[in-house]
């Protein structure tokens, strides 16, 4: 059975770098151990109207909260060394290292893989038409909240265990 970990970002602009929300889920032996959630304020908490509107994140909900930099330590301890799943994995994975560039973080300390898994590619390749997160979950039979973090990073874990 397969280990790994799936990872969600939000983002709060249409810059890599403003990350406004992670979730991340823990699996083992294809059983999910730990599921990890958080909002982040994002680089001078700012947004952009469209963003907002996808996923419901404001800046009145993150002015108060750490920065990537701040959650980091509790984002590294989850991701060091495992293998990685996301459903669009070049945006996550970009979201990741371009947002630990920007706070001068060492991404290669995470011992990742050049490419992650990726649910969306493994599902197109099934035949599978449209292959949006929501479109591959309601097929497939996952309940799904799309566009919150922790929902999509469970979706993505499902979705690779019944790949």
């Amino acid at each position: 059975m397969p280990s790994f970990t799936a990872i969600d970002f939000e983002t709060a602009t249409s810059h890599y770098t403003s990350a406004c929300a992670v979730g991340i889920v823990t699996i083992e032996r294809g059983k999910i151990i730990e599921e990890f959630y958080s909002l982040i304020q994002p680089p001078g908490n700012l947004y952009q109207w469209q963003n907002v509107r996808v996923h419901g994140i404001t800046p009145q909900q993150t002015k108060d909260l750490p920065t990537f930099e701040g959650l980091y330590p509790e984002i590294r301890k989850r991701l060091i060394g495992r293998v990685m799943v996301a459903h669009n994995e070049s945006f996550d994975r970009n979201v990741l290292k371009k947002t630990m560039d920007y706070y001068r973080l060492n991404y290669h300390e995470l011992n990742l893989t050049e490419m992650w898994e990726c649910t969306c590619k493994i599902y197109k390749a099934k035949g599978f038409r449209p292959v949006k997160l929501n479109a591959c979950c309601e097929r497939m039979g996952i309940s799904l909240n799309h566009h919150e973090a922790l929902s999509d990073a469970r979706a993505a874990a499902q979705l690779y265990l019944m790949k």
